[in-house]
């Protein structure tokens, strides 16, 4: 559909799509997919959430660490371009926009131009992965405290890992980097034994969960190839009785129609 007459350019939506299961969208993005005229969507979106927008055009501008991905400023001018050409466009982006979501830069972009922006949040894949694993990440009388973090750096900035002082660390893209991770987390005078849950492809069929230790993690991550999540404190320690969760459950009928 193009914009009228009235209004050149048409409306962009960011929209999270959470964590990799098509039915872990939000109501609200699952509607806005299912009017979408054309979707820029990422290389963590599934093939079964790109099914809720049949009728948009596709448009993949995926980034992941450490591969040929999309710049950030042909995305930026993608979205302005397809705003001037269609009434409705979506960005849609794995977890939720607004963390580490390069956000920032897309809205920039946008209003510079002139564009009406309006963002849709999404579960952040930590949260996904709590709720996976059956850890929470705040426990009471012992972790009042969550840090969210990446080691992902911009281009020119230090990649020197920051890691936050929390009862409760959790790092996103933290596959590549465990080994350094937990050398600087021992050497800061964490636990050997402190509990480490990592998640792997997260909410998707093939999710795959790890329980470690500091110690264990300190030797590295190099059999996980999907996206990964490490988690780490004591509010993670496994609780007497515990059963492992397994993947989700099949896409509600009301989302795959």
């Amino acid at each position: 559909m193009q914009p009228s007459a009235s209004n050149r350019f048409g409306k962009v939506y960011l929209i999270g799509a959470g964590p990799g299961a098509a039915d872990l969208i939000t109501l609200r993005g699952a509607r806005l997919l299912a009017q979408a005229d054309v979707v820029l969507h990422d290389a963590l979106v599934t093939d079964e959430m790109l099914e809720l927008c049949p009728q948009a055009v596709k448009i993949a501008v995926g980034k992941r660490c450490g591969r040929l991905s999309t710049a950030q400023q042909f995305i930026n001018k993608q979205l302005v371009d397809n705003a001037r050409k269609y009434a409705l466009v979506v960005r849609l982006k794995g977890g939720d926009p607004m963390l580490f979501g390069r956000a920032d830069e897309e809205l920039s972009a946008l209003e510079a131009a002139g564009i009406a922006v309006e963002v849709v949040p999404g579960i952040t894949t930590a949260l996904a992965a709590a709720a996976a694993t059956k850890q929470p990440l705040t426990k009471r009388g012992v972790a009042r405290s969550v840090a969210l973090f990446t080691s992902s750096t911009a281009p020119g900035e230090s990649d020197e890992t920051r890691i936050p002082d929390s009862d409760t660390l959790v790092q996103y893209m933290g596959g590549k980097e465990a080994v350094l991770t937990a050398q600087r987390l021992l050497a800061a005078g964490r636990p050997a034994d402190w509990p480490v849950v990592v998640v792997e492809n997260c909410s998707r069929d093939d999710q795959r969960i790890l329980r470690l230790k500091l110690s264990d993690l300190e030797r590295g991550l190099s059999d996980c190839e999907g996206p990964v999540l490490v988690m780490m404190g004591e509010s993670l320690r496994t609780r007497p009785g515990f059963i492992e969760q397994q993947p989700g459950l099949p896409v509600p009928a009301c989302l795959s129609a």
